[in-house]
């Protein structure tokens, strides 16, 4: 650490970008290791004045979102096949993608659902705060209960009768979403994403690889499949889908555990022609002689 300078950190950024890292990327990494030199000068590692050396990028508006995101009709896709597919209906994946999709939540959310918290009566979901082993990003203000359609709970009820491992974690719980060795962890979660959304489960592969031997079908290679999406781009195009059939920002925000405004600068992403649809119905008769003011 002693050997750290002004010069090695702006190679670091520059090598950062370079390298291909988003602008948002690039800023969270400097901003972590800024705190880091912060504590190597408390405890006199490094010169009081390195800290200031390394100048956070300032992000545009643009490039604080992203605009990766799994669009609706190839979540409509993948979700027929799977809910048509003996082999595929009720795995890891496909509960994966049903949950994420038609709830728009976090990981977090999900992995923190223990089997007693799926109503198949009632097809609700209940998410609750419950640390240290499971939390919610927010704590108790996510906790929240949330219904899904009945494709949705098939798929659930086929996962805990035929897939789930029965298995319980640390604490004792019986988790939704386990695994051989207990909870599924988050990084399994997101693999279950990253296969969920291979679009070689139901067509050619866009990229000129044999699904049979393509390495990417694999979880640990699942992330570098160009095509596959993380779970983040399926929250993304969830909530754009959920705002698109017309709820409010503002129930959407409930169901997935986040703001309005959050939503509104990060998540919704409507191409021009969903824009106009949901102006449609208020502006399409609009006319200055019938209207009443």
């Amino acid at each position: 650490m002693r050997e750290l300078d002004g010069w090695l950190l702006d190679e670091y950024e520059r090598y950062l970008e370079e390298r291909g890292d988003a602008p948002s990327t690039v800023k969270g990494k400097l901003s972590a290791l800024k705190e880091l030199l912060k504590y190597c000068v408390s405890i006199e590692v490094v010169d009081d004045d390195l800290p200031d050396k390394l100048t956070l990028p300032r992000l545009s508006k643009d490039d604080q979102t992203s605009d990766d995101m799994l669009e609706a009709d190839d979540a409509r896709k993948l979700l027929e096949f799977y809910r048509e597919s003996i082999r595929h209906k009720g795995t890891s994946q496909h509960v994966t993608l049903e949950l994420i999709w038609h709830v728009g939540g976090r990981i977090g959310c999900f992995r923190s659902l223990d089997l007693g918290d799926w109503d198949a009566e009632e097809r609700v979901l209940k998410f609750r705060h419950r640390p240290p082993e499971t939390r919610l990003k927010d704590g108790e203000e996510h906790e929240r209960n949330v219904a899904v359609a009945e494709p949705v709970a098939d798929a659930i009820e086929l996962w805990i009768a035929r897939e789930r491992p029965q298995k319980r974690d640390n604490a004792g719980r019986k988790p939704l979403l386990s695994t051989t060795h207990g909870r599924a962890s988050g990084s399994t979660i997101q693999c279950w994403a990253y296969q969920a959304t291979q679009p070689c489960l139901y067509m050619g592969c866009p990229h000129n690889r044999r699904r049979s031997s393509c390495e990417y079908t694999q979880r640990q290679h699942s992330s570098k499949c160009p095509s596959s999406r993380s779970p983040h781009a399926i929250r993304t195009g969830s909530i754009t889908w959920q705002l698109n059939n017309g709820l409010s920002y503002v129930k959407v925000a409930k169901r997935v555990a986040s703001s309005p405004e959050t939503i509104r600068r990060y998540y919704d992403k409507p191409d021009y022609s969903e824009e106009l649809e949901r102006r449609r119905p208020e502006t399409e008769n609009l006319d200055v002689l019938t209207s009443p003011f």
